[in-house]
């Protein structure tokens, strides 16, 4: 899993794009002291995977015996002995209370004990390096996993080796895994999340998964219930290192009925595979790396893939999700449009909460643009919690803020900046430094029309 490639943004707003760094002139300012010390979850809340344990067989058997390029790997393979993590390089302040907390929900959540040293060699080694550094060894990873090295100068030396090439892993029992140090809190968590799942457990990614980091469209961030199950199935006593698919596919139902009882009671549903045409349409419409028309043009082009799959799924959200950030600034009356139709097939699912509170706040941000503090409060008061439940303080940020301005539009002042100041400690986690947190209010301000002094 390489994590950077395909981010899903959830800080462009409607129209607010290239909205100036300047405070607002309608805007009290807020001095770097004046900011409130940066916020960190609780108890996590995981929700439990919501879909029968027979298609929860089937993910399982495609995220351990396939890649994302399409190959199949002979065997299962995962950890066959302790587990032990160490951490080097520069790690951010935040880091180690993170890894502490992913650690104790891996042991808590999936019965694997991960136990950190301090020196010596490890199974896992978890380098904290800069972006630049990262980019210099893959230029379009925020972060990523390697096996059979221990650090990124020794994996720029065998780069091109079969010891690194995942289709090639037989065994695991060194791997090192590279966060950067200079991004956000947030970041430097989610990508602990992904990688380090990836380093103990499945090494595909399936778009067709609506509540699992292993899945690139980075919806979820943090290791969900769902993940978990996964990762508690991939240890259980029954596998071992070496099983051919088969061999696994004899074993899970057994395994799954165990430790996810409640799994027997749901109904198979499988949703149907998702076609490479699809999958790279997608890539296309959110990399890094192309215009904007090109991007758009690969937007409609998912969009119309997934009307001729028939899907009715989040898949099929996503993609009109997508397009309508791709048209947001030139047609906002359209992208509301595809956003409604990408809210319209999420359902009430607990698996698609936070797919829904990500268009939620796109669909806030354009009622605040035409003055409708009202519509937008209706769109915002489910996605907060959920947002805070996911563990996403970008999101959860943003999301107050679009609050505070809608409050502020209804008249409510001194609530609106209850909620604005409330917001800071989410938004100093998620978005990092100050300039970033105040680029953030500035965008989200100016959505308001005709602002007020002192909201």
């Amino acid at each position: 899993m390489i994590r950077g490639a395909l981010i899903i943004s959830t800080l462009l707003l409607a129209g607010c794009d290239t909205v100036p760094l300047e405070q607002p002139p309608t805007r009290a300012h807020i001095a770097d002291s004046a900011l409130p010390p940066v916020k960190q979850f609780g108890a996590p809340q995981p929700v439990p995977p919501q879909r029968s344990n027979r298609d929860i067989a089937r993910d399982f058997l495609d995220l351990h015996f396939k890649l994302e390029g399409g190959s199949s790997l002979p065997i299962l393979t995962r950890f066959e002995q302790p587990i032990t993590l160490r951490v080097t390089g520069s790690p951010t302040k935040t880091l180690n209370s993170d890894l502490s907390r992913l650690l104790s929900r891996l042991q808590n959540e999936a019965g694997i004990r991960v136990t950190r040293v301090t020196s010596g060699d490890a199974h896992i080694t978890i380098e904290s390096v800069s972006s630049a550094e990262i980019r210099r060894a893959l230029p379009r990873a925020a972060c990523f996993v390697v096996p059979n090295v221990g650090s990124l100068s020794e994996y720029r030396r065998n780069k091109r080796r079969a010891k690194t090439n995942w289709s090639q892993l037989r065994e695991r029992t060194r791997l090192a895994i590279f966060i950067p140090n200079d991004v956000s809190p947030q970041e430097v968590r989610d990508c602990m999340h992904e990688e380090l799942a990836q380093a103990i457990g499945p090494l595909n990614d399936l778009y067709r998964l609506p509540d699992s980091v292993f899945n690139d469209d980075n919806v979820h961030t943090v290791l969900t219930g769902f993940d978990m199950t996964i990762l508690r199935a991939t240890y259980a006593p029954e596998l071992q290192t070496g099983m051919s698919r088969d061999e696994v596919a004899a074993r899970l139902p057994s395994i799954l009925r165990r430790i996810n009882p409640k799994g027997g009671s749901h109904a198979s549903r499988p949703l149907k595979e998702t076609p490479r045409e699809w999958v790279n349409a997608v890539e296309a419409a959110i990399g890094p790396n192309a215009s904007t028309e090109v991007r758009k043009r690969a937007a409609t082009q998912a969009t119309a893939i997934a009307r001729q799959q028939g899907w009715k799924d989040h898949r099929r959200s996503f993609s009109h999700f997508i397009l309508g950030r791709m048209v947001q600034r030139s047609a906002p009356g359209l992208a509301q449009k595809h956003f409604k139709t990408a809210m319209s097939y999420l359902g009430n699912a607990p698996s698609t909460q936070l797919h829904r509170a990500h268009i939620s706040a796109r669909m806030a941000a354009y009622e605040i643009s035409r003055g409708n503090g009202r519509a937008a409060q209706t769109l915002l008061r489910p996605a907060i919690p959920t947002a805070a439940k996911f563990e996403s303080a970008s999101l959860l940020s943003t999301l107050m803020l679009l609050q505070a301005e809608a409050l502020a539009l209804t008249g409510d002042i001194e609530e609106a900046r209850a909620v604005r100041l409330d917001s800071l400690g989410w938004a100093r986690y998620g978005f990092g430094s100050d300039w970033a947190v105040r680029a953030r209010m500035n965008d989200i301000a100016a959505l308001r029309p005709n602002t007020m002094a002192g909201g």
